[in-house]
Order: structure tokens, then C-alpha cells, then sequence
């Protein structure tokens, strides 16, 4: 479904000047009377594709008109009419050329790399550091706190990602506002974005230091043993709200302006912090399961400040912005994009919680729940490629579509005909990506289950990351194609698609 609508949200209708009748650089000539002018010298001119040189100035009758296409090359000519000269400049195809859907390692494949590694390495991190946290939590050898953990983490990333749409469409406006040479535009967009989140940030702090137990009874039943290790994770993880949301922010500003590097040192840092406190706080302190949030609230607090510091220094915010409230006009297409995507966050995360209750009501011993914990990491080691992708689609898909002409060499770039053959190499390697992933998830399975010591968890493990592994085949079309419609701007369809299909599996 999400290939589907990510085709239609690019359908383009071929021009009537690219019909077969117009190939093969046919040239037409003909002379008009004064009349059908309408006061307009429309003067083109071509030459055949085996010439180099150009042709010589030729004289006309102010009266005559001469038309001419030619769709392969660009050429000058001069027309002199009495006394005047007037120079008239075609640009070289009216579309361009439509290229292999396959991967060809290409300037375009290199492109999309370019842009692609480090969103790879950067989404990779943050599940590696989380691999790193269940495997010091399992060092605990007690099944019931991998299982608090686990749902504690799992209920505040729903709530995170419930109200976080705000990233995805700044990302949209950001790349928008840089592609055309917009400062201003990107400014308000990231200024405004940051102010919102803030907001939402507080309110939802607020209302986990509130109502834990509400909070977790999405997951975990009265008087469920894992309670007593999920409750003080949640506590602590509450206060991460506001800095996750900066950094989110800050993240996609970033890739918005095509510059993946600069995040990817920020996460790098704050998670190398991480993992170097788990093991500190958890058992040089004996403070356990709390020791890990410990040091997963440390590690946000620096890739906020980090993001936010370098947005100052590069003017992509100013204090004059944050500092007073955004005009309606400004916030409209924020809110509106945010309120469309509002409906897929829901739905996706609604799912999650429900597979999450079902997995911890499953046994009183928590080894259905870490082995659902487990499958989940085996996963994302597929899955973080395929969701980089993603970004990369709502990163240049937006970019492609605005048409740019170079100013030193009249060269048209981008439009809807460049963003469509993007489309489509990403597609392809969504399909590829997803069976090369999926084969080595199912190679690496016995080396990933030796992150749990306990065997009832691996044995319990062994389907699911079967089945994970399987799933990234349609996991590599379905993630690009949510990319490409974010980056489209087609907000609604997509929450609606994703809505449909939530309620199916949930059934």
C-alpha cells in the first residue's frame, strides 16, 4: 500500500511534446502571417545531432517567423531582423530521460549513498546502544527486570512517538525552504518546530510523573511482578521528554539541508556516553535498572544541547524567533502536517502497545516478554537500514521536486520527472535491501540469541526472529514508500493507509 500511494503522490502524465510523433530530433519549420504573431517573436531553432558547430546568423523578414524544436540538444542562434539581433537560448530536453529502476551504482546511486550512509549509521547507533542496555540488564540474570525494562521503554517510546510528528514535517519544510535558498522559511520552520515541541514536551513529562500506573497499565496488569522495575525506569525516563524531542528536531533540520555528518557525530558521542555509564551506574552503584536510565537521560541531555548549540551557530534558529510566538500563518502547514501524521502515530503505536500487553500477560516469569525484547533487537538490525532509506526518500524527494537552473551554465535540474526516477531507484533498493537483510538476519540468529544467558528466553526468541527476519522483504518497499509520501507532503493518505493497516493486524 505504501508503494502504491508513494507512485500515485509522483504520477506524472507525459506532455503531448514527448510523443512518439516528436522523436528522433524532428525539426518543423513553418511561416505564420503577421496575425497569428499576436505580438510575440517565439524564435527556436535546432541542429541536427552529428553537428558541433553551430549555425551562422541568418536574415529573415521582420514579417517571418521561423519554429524549430529540436529535443536532444541545446543551441544559440542569432536572427537578425532589419537592424536588430535577438538571441534566443532553448534549454536541452523538455523531460528528462527516464533512467534503470535497478540499482547501477550510478551518479545517482552515489548520491543517494552519500546522503544515505550516514543516516545508516546514525539510526544504527541508537539500537546498538539499546542492545547494549538489555545486554547489561540481562547481565542481571532475572528475567522479571529485562521484562519491567522492557515495557517501561516500550510505553515511553509510544508516547514519544505518539505526539513526535513534529520531525517529519519540519524535515519536509526544511528541505523545501534550503532547496530554494530560502533562510528565512527555514528559520520559522525549525524555530516553530522547537517552540511546539516544547510545549508537548511538558505536558507529556507532566503526565508520566502523574500517572505511572495509568501509563504502564497499557502494558502491564495490576499487580504484575515486572511493575516493580518498570515504575522507577519510567520515572526517570519522563524527564528525557523535552531533550529526545530537541535532538529529534535538530535531527531533521539537519537532514533537511542534506547535511547527515553533523547529527551522526552528535549521536555517536551521546551513546558512546551511554554505554560506558550502563555498566557503571548499574552495577559499580548497585543501582540496577534505574542505573540504565540513568545513563539513557545523560546521553539525550548531551545530543540536545549539542543540537542546539550548533543550530545557534549555524542560523538555523534565532533567539528573536524562539523568543515570541509564530504568527498563524507560519504555524499552519506545521500543524497541518502534523496533525495528518498524528493519525498514523496513533494508530502505529496503539499496535505496539497492544503487542506489548499481550507479550507480558502471556507468563508471570517474564520470559515471553524478554523474548519478545530479543526478537526486537534482531529486528532492527535489518531495520535501521531500511528506515534510513526512508529518511533519505523524505530528504531528497522534496529537494528533486524544486526545479533549479544552474546560473553559469543555464542548466535545468530536479522537477517531477527527476524526483520520479529518485523514486524508483529507491524502491528497488528497498527490495533488494529488504531480501540481503533479511537472509543475513536469519545468518546472524544464533550469534544475536548470545545476548540473553537465560535458555528459556533464546528458545522462546527463536520464531519470532524467524519471522522478523522475513518481514523486512516487504518492510524495504513499505518504509521508502511512507518516506517518499512524507516527502511529498501527502500527510493525510499515509496516516489513513497506515490506519487501514494497523486495524487489520490488530484484528
Amino acid at each position: 500500500a505504501g508503494s502504491l500511494l508513494a507512485a500515485d503522490s509522483l504520477a506524472i502524465h507525459q506532455s503531448p511534446l514527448g510523443s512518439s510523433s516528436h522523436s528522433n530530433s524532428r525539426f518543423i519549420g513553418r511561416r505564420r502571417s503577421p496575425s497569428s504573431r499576436q505580438g510575440k517573436d517565439k524564435i527556436y531553432s535546432s541542429v541536427p545531432s552529428s553537428s558541433s558547430q553551430l549555425p551562422e546568423p541568418q536574415t529573415f523578414d521582420e514579417n517571418d517567423v521561423v519554429e524549430a524544436m529540436d529535443y536532444n540538444h541545446e543551441t544559440t542562434i542569432q536572427v537578425t531582423s532589419q537592424s536588430s539581433t535577438i538571441e534566443s537560448k532553448i534549454a536541452g530536453s523538455l523531460e528528462e530521460t527516464e533512467i534503470s529502476i535497478w540499482p547501477q551504482l550510478d551518479d545517482l546511486d552515489k548520491r543517494m549513498m552519500k546522503i544515505a550512509l550516514p543516516c545508516i549509521a546514525n539510526f544504527a547507533i541508537n539500537p546498538l546502544v539499546g542492545a547494549v542496555d538489555l545486554f547489561w540488564i540481562n547481565r542481571m540474570g532475572n528475567a522479571l527486570a529485562v521484562a519491567g525494562q522492557a515495557a517501561a521503554n516500550q510505553v515511553f517510546s509510544s508516547a514519544f512517538w505518539i505526539v513526535s510528528v513534529l520531525p517529519s514535517v519540519t524535515a519536509t519544510l526544511v528541505s523545501k525552504a534550503n532547496a530554494s535558498g530560502n533562510q528565512e522559511e527555514l528559520q520559522d520552520a525549525v524555530s516553530q518546530a522547537l517552540l511546539l515541541g516544547c510545549g508537548i514536551s511538558l505536558v507529556g513529562t507532566a503526565l508520566m510523573l502523574r500517572y505511572p500506573e495509568k501509563i504502564l497499565s497499557s502494558v502491564l496488569k495490576e499487580g504484575a511482578p515486572a511493575l516493580q522495575y518498570a515504575r522507577p525506569y519510567l520515572f526517570i525516563r519522563a524527564f528525557s521528554f523535552l531533550p529526545s524531542l530537541v535532538s529529534l528536531i535538530g535531527f531533521s533540520a539537519f537532514r533537511g539541508t542534506l547535511d547527515t555528518s553533523t547529527p551522526l557525530k552528535i549521536s555517536a558521542t551521546s551513546n558512546i556516553f551511554n554505554a560506558i555509564l550502563d555498566p557503571i551506574l548499574m552495577f559499580s552503584f548497585a543501582l540496577g535498572v534505574p542505573g540504565a536510565a540513568l545513563a539513557t537521560l545523560g546521553a539525550e541531555l548531551i545530543s540536545a544541547c549539542s543540537f542546539f548549540s550548533l543550530m545557534l551557530r549555524r542560523k538555523m534558529i534565532r533567539w528573536s524567533k524562539l523568543c515570541r510566538l509564530p504568527s498563524w500563518d507560519k504555524m499552519k502547514p506545521l500543524l497541518e502536517g502534523g496533525a495528518a501524521l498524528q493519525l498514523r502515530n496513533v494508530a502505529l503505536n496503539l499496535t505496539f502497545l497492544a503487542v506489548a500487553r499481550v507479550t507480558q500477560s502471556l507468563d508471570d516469569t517474564g520470559v515471553a516478554a524478554a523474548a519478545h525484547a530479543l526478537a526486537i533487537q534482531v529486528f532492527q538490525v535489518g531495520g535501521i537500514v531500511l528506515l534510513a532509506l526512508s529518511v533519505v526518500a523524505q530528504t531528497i524527494v522534496p529537494n528533486e521536486l524544486i526545479e533549479k537552473v544552474d546560473p553559469s551554465t543555464g542548466k535545468r535540474t530536479g522537477g517531477k520527472r527527476a524526483a520520479k526516477n529518485v523514486v524508483n531507484r529507491l524502491m528497488s533498493w528497498g527490495f533488494v535491501l529488504g531480501v540481503s537483510l533479511g537472509a543475513m538476519q536469519l545468518l546472524l540468529l544464533p550469534m544475536l540469541q548470545r545476548s540473553s544467558p537465560l535458555e528459556e528466553v533464546r528458545q522462546a526468541a527463536v520464531m519470532p526472529s524467524i519471522l522478523a527476519s522475513i518481514y523486512q522483504i516487504m518492510n524495504g518497499l513499505v518504509f521508502i514508500g511512507e518516506g517518499v509520501m512524507v516527502g511529498c507532503g501527502n500527510f493525510m493518505q499515509l496516516s489513513v493507509g497506515r490506519t487501514i493497516g494497523e486495524s487489520a493486524r490488530r484484528r
